[in-house]
Order: C-alpha cells, then structure tokens, then sequence
C-alpha cells in the first residue's frame, strides 16, 4: 500500500470569523455539543501531551468529564506517567480530534490538581468495576503478565465485597486551565480555516491563521 495516495477532501462545511463567539468556552460548547448529537464513538475523548523533565513529549488519549469557564477536567492514577510529567512541568496541550466532523480543537493551558472533594464525587458516580479496576492498576508501571493484573482485580472486588468503595488515595483528577485555542475546519483543496483565541488584557484575541 501507497500511503501517499491515501488522502480525501474536506467538504463538510467552512468556518467563518462571523461564526465564531467571543468566548471560546462558549464555541467550544457549540462543537462539543454538536460532537455529542452526531452519535460518533467517544466524542469527549482527547490526546493530552506532557513533557518529562528531558524535555521530551508524550501523548495519551484521556476523558474529559466536566468543562466549563475554568477549564477542562480529566481523572488519572496520580502516579501515572502523566501525572509525574505533570508535576514536574504543568505546561500541557489538549486535541479533540473530531474527524467525522472534519474538526479539530486544540487547547494549550496548565493543569492544576483539583479538590480531593471534586475527586472524591466524580469517583463515587464511577461504575463499581471501574472503581476496582483503579485499585487494581498500578498505572504506567511495569507489569510482568495480565494474568496478575486480572488476580489484582479479583482480590480488590473480595476485599472491598460489601459496602462503598473508598476512593484510594493515589487516584485524583486535573484541570487544565486554558491560555490558547485552535478550533479547525477542513476545508477543500488543503485550504482549511484555522482561528485562534489568545488570552490578552483580561480578553480573547481572535486570529486566522494560514491552513
């Protein structure tokens, strides 16, 4: 297979200064919602990047589980790569890839730890396995076979058989506060629209930027 020929066109739509808000919060909301409606799998999926103290990059996928004005939350292990990488540099970059819709929208912020109160409410909302399977996953380190993470699993669910699971005291979420946004439409021929939002004098610089 020739990779090189593997291309289509972008024709779903095009964007327009007119149609963007003033607040990229709220046109944000407008494609996440849109995101959602389309019936696509995992909308609120998004590629969070960290850099460790070489200075040198990684990308996962992670959920976003709440946004609003003060930024965009997520829920990790705190001893997972990420977490590490976060505490040593809180500079961190978000990708919703919403291809379907020919979109993309990119956030660059800082991530601060959230409340053990805001941590400990989405845990408790968890599905119960999911609630285990924090227990049982010593995430991001290495793991001689599946068959042990599958015993933890299994010694987690007889140990906490009855009653709440409490949330461990490894586990937490993250806010990323935003300074940058890129939202991006495909568009035909490689000329796509590309606008960013940049945090200036208490407000948001608007600009079109060259596909």
């Amino acid at each position: 297979m020739d990779l090189s020929e593997q291309r289509r066109e972008y024709r779903r739509g095009r964007l327009r200064r007119a149609d963007l808000d003033a607040s990229p919060f709220v046109q944000f909301r407008r494609w996440l919602d849109e995101a959602l409606a389309s019936g696509a799998p995992d909308p609120t999926a998004m590629c969070l990047a960290t850099v460790d103290e070489r200075g040198r990059p990684w990308q996962r996928i992670v959920l976003l589980k709440h946004f609003d004005e003060r930024g965009f939350v997520f829920y990790t292990n705190l001893g997972s790569r990420k977490a590490r990488e976060i505490a040593h540099n809180p500079q961190v970059s978000l990708l919703f890839p919403w291809l379907h819709l020919d979109r993309q929208v990119i956030v660059g912020g800082t991530a601060e730890r959230i409340s053990s109160a805001e941590a400990l409410r989405y845990f408790l909302s968890r599905p119960r396995e999911s609630q285990l399977a924090a227990w049982a996953s010593p995430q991001s380190r290495p793991l001689p076979s599946r068959a042990l993470l599958e015993a933890t699993f299994a010694r987690m669910r007889e140990r906490f058989r009855a009653g709440q699971i409490p949330m461990p005291d490894f586990w937490g979420g993250f806010r990323v506060v935003a300074r940058e946004f890129e939202f991006w439409q495909g568009g035909e021929h490689r000329l796509h629209d590309r606008f960013r939002y940049q945090r200036v004098d208490g407000g948001w610089q608007i600009d079109r930027l060259a596909p």
